[in-house]
């Protein structure tokens, strides 16, 4: 097995929470400042990124199709244009990860979308699959999001094309790296709270 491959767990949040991913994944914030309830990691050959967000639980947003409504809502921030939800789960539970006995839920969706990097205009869009994980901890009401982009066709007025060539983006397995699909299936299947008071009182 190619060493790109290889997985490893990571501390998050000062080690209060820990999720295995692929080592080619670098922590953005040694790069540039990153809001404290997010942890982002990027691979820049790839022009790929893993997203770990705290968000407070949102009560008016049902358990089911609430990933798809997350990416919905980041469709919106990043003013996204060509929309489409490609599919989303049902709830399932999140083994290990109930508090008090109040069982954690998940669900994920995939989704479609052109956007821009940063602060570039619409001329610049990238067409960019992404999913989305959203882990509800209902027992300190939080809930989790990881996000994974993965580029489908870099536009060469996009600031992607000087690390990343324009055009089509050469598939993961093609270059002997594990699949965003993939990735964050693997994120998920080993995230972990190791201290439960990173979510303050409730805890």
């Amino acid at each position: 097995m190619s060493s790109e491959l290889l997985c490893s767990e990571r501390p998050l949040f000062g080690g209060a929470i820990s999720s295995s991913f692929p080592q080619r994944f670098q922590d953005a914030s040694n790069i540039r400042q990153v809001p404290n309830h997010q942890e982002v990691f990027v691979d820049p050959s790839r022009d790929e990124s893993l997203i770990f967000e705290l968000l407070d639980f949102k009560g008016d947003v049902e358990d089911n199709g609430s990933a798809s409504w997350f990416l919905h809502d980041l469709a919106r921030e990043q003013d996204a244009e060509a929309f489409k939800l490609i599919e989303q789960s049902q709830v399932t539970v999140a083994p290990g990860l109930s508090f008090r006995n109040i069982p954690s839920v998940v669900t994920t969706a995939v989704g479609e979308m052109a956007i821009s990097k940063g602060r570039q205009g619409r001329e610049a869009q990238n067409l960019v699959r992404v999913y989305v994980a959203n882990l509800r901890l209902k027992g300190v009401e939080t809930d989790v999001l990881v996000t994974a982009y993965e580029p489908i066709l870099i536009n060469p007025l996009s600031e992607s094309a000087n690390a990343v060539a324009s055009g089509l983006a050469v598939p993961a397995s093609q270059s002997g790296n594990l699949p965003m699909c993939d990735v964050i299936k693997h994120a998920l299947s080993t995230f972990r709270v190791n201290d439960w008071s990173l979510f303050g009182s409730s805890a």
